[in-house]
Formats: structure tokens, sequence, C-alpha cells
């Protein structure tokens, strides 16, 4: 049953970060500016933003910055070249390509047709208004088929891990490398669980320095040593959604578990990482066949 004061709390959250947002277009402020309006933590931030705004933060300002493009080129005699410089791009040539897209016209086109329509869709009904005119948005419907989630209590997991900087899709190598290291030492064995955590979001951080940690729950006997460390994954109250599939749509449950159950759910998003399972891997397994468990910290 939708828990209407929890999700009154996080549409409270979430408009001071929209409106933060739209005050703040010409310089488009950095994620933990953002995600410190909405009192979230910034590797939190993103997935609940996605899940009620039902699109990317960056593509949300991108197309933010393009409305209020076409409002000026419609009531401004601003020349295009400024327009589009004011709406975060080089040159004339990457503005009329990316505005042709969004409104079927190039921009001079546009401003000669008179148009009267200068918004896009939006999942949210949040579009251009100008500083302060923000007062509500509409959080993205529910999934038709409803999330299997449960609320499990997880004790702290000590780890060794190896952390991977640069795009997620390339963490192969780190992991073949913690398993031939620890796997020389017997830590493989037993019932080891294999873990990753993901520190940044790919629509936001450059793919160059997304932050991700291949972990191997250890028991205290265990000593870092090179390029292994060891840390502690906080216990608690987790939500449970499994993930089956390929990787690369992880974002998409995590979107739809963080963004719209919790929510919905009664209860709070803690500040500790969120962390997933793995139970099969991709190097003996096919990517439809997958199996992960995401875990988000509650409070």
């Amino acid at each position: 049953m939708m828990k209407p004061a929890t999700l009154q709390f996080y549409k409270e959250r979430m408009l001071r970060a929209l409106v933060f947002i739209q005050e703040n277009l010409d310089r488009p402020p950095a994620l933990r500016e953002i995600a410190a309006r909405a009192c979230l933590a910034p590797h939190h931030f993103h997935h609940v933003f996605t899940g009620m705004i039902g699109e990317s933060l960056a593509a949300h300002i991108r197309r933010l910055r393009l409305e209020r493009a076409a409002s000026r080129l419609r009531t401004t005699a601003q020349p295009v070249t400024q327009i589009a410089f004011d709406a975060g791009y080089e040159t004339h040539e990457a503005f009329t390509r990316a505005f042709r897209a969004a409104f079927g016209a190039a921009p001079s086109q546009f401003r000669r047709s008179h148009a009267a329509e200068a918004m896009l869709r939006a999942p949210s009904r949040v579009h251009y208004r100008g500083p302060g005119r923000l007062r509500d948005f509409r959080v993205k419907q529910n999934p038709i088929k409803p999330m299997n989630v449960s609320i499990q209590s997880i004790a702290p997991m000590r780890v060794a891990f190896m952390r991977h900087v640069g795009p997620y899709n390339e963490a192969g190598a780190t992991w073949g490398r913690l398993m031939m290291l620890l796997g020389k030492d017997g830590w493989l064995g037993g019932e080891a669980q294999f873990i990753g955590v993901c520190h940044d979001d790919p629509a936001v951080t450059g793919p160059e320095k997304l932050r991700y940690d291949a972990c191997l729950t250890v028991d205290a006997s265990f000593q870092p040593s090179g390029d292994i460390g060891a840390q502690t994954i906080a216990g608690g109250d987790y939500a449970v959604a499994t993930h089956f599939g390929p990787y690369e749509k992880l974002g998409d449950t995590y979107a739809k578990l963080m963004g719209q159950w919790l929510p919905r759910s009664g209860r709070v998003l803690g500040l500790s990482p969120s962390f997933e399972k793995y139970f099969n891997s991709p190097q003996d397994t096919e990517p439809g066949d997958l199996i992960t468990d995401i875990h988000i910290p509650l409070v």
C-alpha cells in the first residue's frame, strides 16, 4: 500500500533539487550540490532522481536548457549564437543539431515560425518556467509489473577489494586480478560472496572517473597488501531486489527500486553506499542469465 507521508517526504526533497536546478541553468551545478538540496548522498541521489522524475539528471538539465533556448528564440531578439552558448553548446552547429532533433526545426526556422510550443515531453511535467516558479511535479508512474522487494537485516561484512577506475564495463580485468591474487591464498572457497560497489553514475560522471570496488567477503584474519585493500560493508536493514539480465540494465532496476518503490515504502534511505551481490559470472554465463541482488540501505 502506498505511504503518502513517505511519498510526500521524497517529493519535497526532490522539489528542492528541481528548483535549484532551474535557478542555476547558466552554470549547471555539480551532482553533490544538487544532492545536498535534497538531503541525499550523491551516490544515491541520481537513482532516486531518475526513478521519480523519469529521466536522468543530465538529460533533465539538457532538456531544460533547450526549452529555455526555444523560449528565448520565441520572445527575444538575442543572437542564435548567444542562445546556443547559454544552452551549453560550444558551436552553432552542435546547437542546431540538438535543437532540430528536439523541436523538429532549426533555431532560425523555429524563430521565424512564431511557434508557440517551447516545451518537450517530460514524464514529470517539469518544464522551464524561470527561477522560483516551480511548485510541484508529477512522480513517474509505477511500472506495470510490481517489483518484488524484500527487506533484509544484514550483518556487517568484511571484504577484500580492488578498486577499478574507468568505464564499468571494463571492470572485468580488475575482477580477474582480484580472483587470481586471492585464489592463490585460498580465499575463493567456502561461503565467499562476490560483491560490487558502484560509487558513481555514468550519466553524470565521465567514464574515465567512474569508481567501482570489486569485493570478496573475508574474515578478520585477512591482511590487505599491494593493490588489495580491506573495508567493511555496513550492516543494517537493506531493501533487496533481484535483477535478471545484463549488467548494462542494472541502472533501470536501481531507478525503479529507489525512485518508485522506495518513496512508497514507508522507509527512509540510509547514507551507506548500495551494493550488488553476484550469483554467477559473465565469464561463463550468457548476459540474459546473469543474476544480481541489488541492496540499498534503509534507516
